[in-house]
């Protein structure tokens, strides 16, 4: 949550030089035919709050997993969205798109296997536990964890 508390502000006074200068006359031009500018506005806030709610739900899975098995759904999202266009609207797929999602799926198998059989094997004495597993009801929140015991 503090990337994105650190990262928005930059990343507004980045964009705002060039939304009005490229879309500046249009701004201008919307506003003089629109006198009540209020819907367009909440649009324009519930887009921001709905963007700040996507990147604080990435921010969590990857707290409560690893970047690793965010990234390998985010590939599967794409395999099974391909998929899926073919399959409904009937989307013409070439051979390489199919080879592609069909490794890209027996790939997510596996990663989903190899992590299930890991988590099956009992702890080696002496191994610090890893950051990703909770060891109070208090660290299930989202993004309230210190780690600091990891710190050390």
């Amino acid at each position: 949550i503090n990337t994105v508390y650190y990262m928005a502000p930059f990343a507004t006074l980045i964009m705002v030089l060039p939304a009005f200068l490229l879309e500046g006359n249009g701004i201008l031009e919307w506003f003089s035919v629109h006198p009540y500018p209020w819907a367009a506005m909440i649009i324009i806030f519930s887009s921001g709050v709905l963007a700040f709610c996507l990147n604080f739900s990435i921010f969590y899975v990857i707290h409560s997993t690893t970047a690793v098995t965010f990234n390998v759904a985010g590939n599967l999202k794409v395999a099974v969205a391909v998929l899926v266009s073919w399959l409904i609207f009937r989307n013409p797929i070439s051979y390489m798109n199919a080879v592609g999602c069909a490794i890209t799926l027996v790939g997510c198998t596996f990663y989903g296997y190899v992590r299930h059989m890991l988590s099956q094997q009992p702890p080696v004495p002496g191994t610090p536990r890893t950051p990703r597993t909770p060891r109070s009801k208090m660290e299930l929140l989202p993004l309230v964890n210190d780690k600091l015991d990891d710190k050390v």
